[in-house]
């Protein structure tokens, strides 16, 4: 393991593994080496989401007197809607990950030529999880700065690769996925109501198992966190479609 490897393995530490803001997370978009697309806290986060816009279509549509048009008009709505929110979600991914990179260099570049051994430790010590920062010691902390000193071919401008681009695929496929079995039942029952009916209890056990999830990865009571992500998501489904949405 070399250098600048080594000092992401030891920085790149925080609850789901994600240290968003700090050193070794944007300078893991500096190497060939980057971290997984999303971590399990941020699928979470996308899968929730998918599942509020396509719950505000389901729970605001009337099967009083629905036929099959008004059934299709929920599916090309509700799909429309993920699937557009599928896109945006990539290019955000890809924005923050050209911003990222920039930081990266930039901090990187402030490292190197800081004036002073203190300001660099200040540097690193500041990317650090308040922690981890507290037990390192002004040694390891220069050990640290000796070590980033010695990296080299490094871009000097953000830049997006071709491989990063095919990477952003599974933050548009985990918003478009979650939406399926939502609306699967309207394309397999043929009756309005029970579809409805189908289509809101897979959407509740859904969220049941993206908050048990959540509280896996949170390290709090699952089942607990399961029961609230229900009423979270219903709550915030009943907001959005009071407010027009």
């Amino acid at each position: 393991m070399n250098a600048w490897h080594w000092f992401n393995s030891i920085t790149h530490w925080e609850a789901g593994g994600s240290n968003s803001g700090g050193l070794a997370t944007m300078f893991e978009f500096l190497t060939d080496n980057p971290r997984r697309i999303l971590d399990p806290m941020e699928k979470i986060s996308e899968i929730l989401f998918a599942l509020i816009i396509v719950l505000t279509f389901t729970c605001s549509f009337s099967v009083a007197g629905a036929g099959r048009g008004e059934v299709r008009e929920l599916l090309i709505g509700a799909m429309g809607c993920n699937l557009a929110w599928g896109i945006i979600d990539a290019a955000f991914y890809l924005m923050g990950s050209f911003s990222m990179l920039g930081q990266g260099i930039l901090k990187l570049r402030a490292l190197t030529q800081a004036p002073s051994s203190a300001e660099a430790h200040q540097i690193i010590a500041d990317a650090l999880p308040p922690l981890i920062a507290s037990v390192l010691s002004p040694a390891e902390l220069e050990q640290l700065r000796e070590k980033l000193h010695r990296v080299s071919n490094l871009p000097t401008r953000p830049h997006l690769p071709k491989k990063r681009l095919v990477r952003c695929s599974p933050v548009f496929v985990i918003v478009v996925s979650t939406t399926l079995p939502v609306l699967l039942p309207f394309v397999l029952v043929h009756s309005a109501r029970p579809a409805l009916r189908v289509s809101n209890g897979l959407a509740l056990l859904m969220l049941f198992l993206t908050g048990y999830a959540f509280g896996v990865h949170s390290g709090h009571r699952p089942l607990r966190v399961g029961l609230a992500m229900v009423i979270l998501g219903v709550v915030m489904v009943a907001i959005t479609i009071s407010l027009g949405g």
